[in-house]
C-alpha cells in the first residue's frame, strides 16, 4: 500500500502542470454558436447556441449573443453539438494511460471501470479515487466494485456455497466501497472466481446495491445460444430476490444466427421490467468477442484444480474437450490472438507454423492463463437486434490495449455503419443509446445521485459535448490493426475543457472519478 500511494503521489507532481493548467481553462466562459443541438433525450435536433461558464452548461437555445461577448467563440456552422458518449462498460488502467485517447478521440468522454467482477483499488477505494483526481485523467472515470475481486479480498475459497461470515465481510467491503462512491457491484460469472457462486450468494451480495440505490453490471455466466436463457434469468432474479438494479453487459448471443433468439432474451427482460424490475443491458458493434483464453478449457483444467496434474492424468481427455469446444466455435481460424507472441495470428495459423495440431498448442504451448484472443462466434443481425432496444445502450468493452478494434472504433463504428451507412438508427437514436440511455441508467443524470448531472445538453449539466459532422465520423481500427484512433470529432469538450480542438489531441486531463452519492 506504501508502494502504491507513493506511485500515486509521484504521478501527482508530473501532472499537476496539466492539471492545473485545465483548471484555468475550465474557469474561462465559452460560447458555441450556430450549432445544430442533439441534446441526448433522443428528441429531434434543433439550432442553437450552448453558453458555458465554469465547466457547465448555462444557457442553451436561440438567444440573442451580443457583440460585446468576452469568453471564447467557437461557430459551429451547422454541425451536431450532442452530449459526450458514456461507455457502460469499458477497461484500462488510468495510472498507466491517463488521458486514454483511444476513448476521446471516438466521442467518449466518461468510461466505466471495475468490470467483469475485477475492479482496482479494491483494498483502499478512497486511495485510488483520490489518486486518479489528484494527476487527472482525460475522460470522467466510474468505479465498480467486482465480486471476484470482493471474493478475493476475503479469501474467499473456489468453491459454491460460502459461509454466512464469508459473505458478511464481503457485503461489509461492498457498503463501505458504494459509501466512498462505487456505483455498483460488477460480476465476472464466467471466470474464476465467479464461476463457484451460486444463487444464495448473488442474492446477498447484491443487498448493499439495492440499499445503495446502485446497480449491478453482470458478465453473465453463459452467454453461448444453448445457455443465455438461464443466464439471463439468473441475473433477474438476482434481481428481484434484492431490489437492485440489473444490468447484462454485452449482449451477445454466441453460435446463434436468427436475430429471433435476441427477441426471445429481450422479451425476457420486457417481462421482468413489467414486474417492476429496472433491467437494462449494453451492446459492442462487433462479430468477435474478447477474453482470456481459459474459455476454451474445461473446469478440471482451471483453479482450483491442477492445470499440471489435469494434462498428466487427463490429456486425451483434455485434447478431445479442446477439439471439439473449438470446432463447435468455428473452428481454430476464428480465433485470433492478441496478446505476445502470437498477436494478430489465428489458432490455425499458429499450429501451422508449429506443424501440430491446435489442441495440443492451446495445452502445451499456451495453457489457461497464457493469451487473450478475438473469438469470431457472433452473428451481426443478432447483434443488431439488440442494438435497436430501446432499453439497450452501447459499449465498448474495450480499452487501449487489448488487441480489438472495438476498444477504439465502437461508438464512431455506431455513427459511421449503423446511422450513416445502414440508417438502422437515426443520429438522435443513436446519441441517445451514446450518452442519455446510459446517464439515466447509472444515475448520472439525477440530482440526488451525483454532484454535478451530465449526458443530456441541459442548464445546469456538465459540458461534456461533442462538435462534428456525422459523416466525417469513421472508425480506423481494425483487427489487423486495432489500434487506429477514431477519425472525425472535431471538438471534445470534458467538464467544459478542450481534449481535442479542430481535430487536434491536446494533453489536458481535466477528467477525473465521479463520484455517486
Amino acid at each position: 500500500m506504501k508502494q502504491f500511494l507513493l506511485f500515486i503521489i509521484f504521478l501527482s507532481l508530473i501532472c499537476s502542470s496539466a492539471h492545473s493548467q485545465s483548471e484555468s481553462v475550465k474557469s474561462d466562459k465559452l460560447l458555441i454558436k450556430n450549432a445544430l443541438i442533439i441534446d441526448g433525450t433522443g428528441a429531434e435536433r434543433f439550432p442553437g447556441h450552448i453558453l458555458i461558464e465554469n465547466g457547465l452548461i448555462t444557457r442553451v437555445g436561440s438567444f440573442p449573443v451580443s457583440e460585446n461577448y468576452s469568453g471564447k467563440i467557437i461557430d459551429a456552422n451547422g454541425r451536431i453539438v450532442s452530449p459526450g458518449f458514456i461507455d457502460a462498460h469499458s477497461h484500462g488502467n488510468p495510472f498507466e494511460t491517463p488521458r486514454f485517447d483511444n476513448f476521446l478521440a471516438m466521442g467518449v468522454t466518461t468510461i466505466t471501470l471495475g468490470q467483469d467482477g475485477s475492479s482496482p483499488g479494491i483494498d483502499d477505494i478512497e486511495s485510488w479515487m483520490n489518486g486518479i483526481n489528484d494527476m487527472g485523467a482525460g475522460p470522467n472515470i466510474i468505479h465498480f466494485t467486482g465480486h471476484n475481486s470482493l471474493r478475493q479480498l476475503v479469501d474467499a475459497p473456489r468453491k459454491t456455497g460460502l459461509s454466512g461470515q464469508t459473505i458478511s465481510e464481503m457485503k461489509k467491503h461492498l457498503a463501505d466501497a458504494l459509501a466512498a462512491g462505487s456505483f455498483g457491484l460488477s460480476s465476472g460469472l464466467e471466470y474464476d472466481h465467479g464461476r463457484f457462486s451460486d444463487q444464495a450468494e448473488l442474492r446477498e451480495i447484491a443487498k448493499p446495491v439495492a440499499d445503495a440505490g446502485g446497480i449491478i453490471m453482470s458478465h453473465m455466466r453463459n452467454e453461448d445460444d444453448d445457455a443465455i436463457e438461464e443466464s439471463v434469468t439468473e441475473l433477474i432474479v438476482q434481481g428481484q430476490e434484492s431490489g437492485a438494479a440489473v444490468h447484462a453487459a454485452h449482449l451477445k448471443i454466441v453460435y446463434a444466427k436468427d436475430p429471433g433468439r435476441a427477441d426471445a432474451v429481450l422479451q425476457m427482460m420486457n417481462r421482468a421490467r413489467e414486474t417492476g424490475l429496472s433491467v437494462t443491458g449494453d451492446v459492442y458493434p462487433y462479430t468477435a468477442s474478447y477474453t482470456g483464453i481459459s474459455i476454451l478449457f474445461p473446469d478440471f483444467a482451471l483453479p482450483p484444480n491442477s492445470y499440471r496434474e489435469a494434462v498428466e492424468s487427463r490429456r486425451d481427455e483434455l485434447a478431445g474437450y479442446l477439439r471439439e469446444r473449438v470446432n463447435s466455435r468455428n473452428g481454430p481460424e476464428a480465433t485470433l490472438f492478441g496478446t505476445p507472441p502470437w498477436a494478430g495470428k489465428t489458432l490455425k495459423e499458429v499450429a501451422d507454423s508449429l506443424n501440430k495440431p491446435f489442441e495440443d498448442v492451446l495445452i502445451d504451448d499456451i495453457g489457461p492463463h497464457g493469451a487473450g484472443a478475438a473469438y469470431f462466434v457472433m452473428n451481426e443481425e443478432v447483434m443488431k437486434r439488440f442494438l435497436t432496444d430501446p432499453y439497450v445502450m452501447v459499449s465498448s468493452d474495450g480499452s487501449p490495449t487489448m488487441h480489438h478494434p472495438r476498444g477504439y472504433g465502437s461508438f464512431a463504428k455506431i455513427i459511421d455503419d449503423y446511422v450513416i451507412t445502414e440508417q438502422l438508427l437515426t443520429l438522435e437514436e443513436a446519441i441517445y443509446k451514446m450518452s442519455g440511455l446510459p446517464a439515466k441508467t447509472l444515475g448520472l443524470s439525477d440530482d440526488p445521485e451525483v454532484e454535478t448531472q451530465r449526458g443530456v445538453i441541459k442548464e445546469g449539466f456538465s459540458a461534456d459535448l461533442l462538435l462534428f459532422d456525422p459523416e466525417n465520423i469513421r472508425d480506423a481500427a481494425t483487427f489487423e490493426n486495432p489500434h487506429q484512433l477514431a477519425e472525425g470529432f472535431d471538438w471534445v469538450f470534458v467538464n467544459g475543457i478542450a481534449v481535442i480542438e479542430n481535430r487536434e489531441r491536446n494533453k489536458e486531463l481535466p477528467g477525473g472519478v465521479l463520484r455517486r452519492r
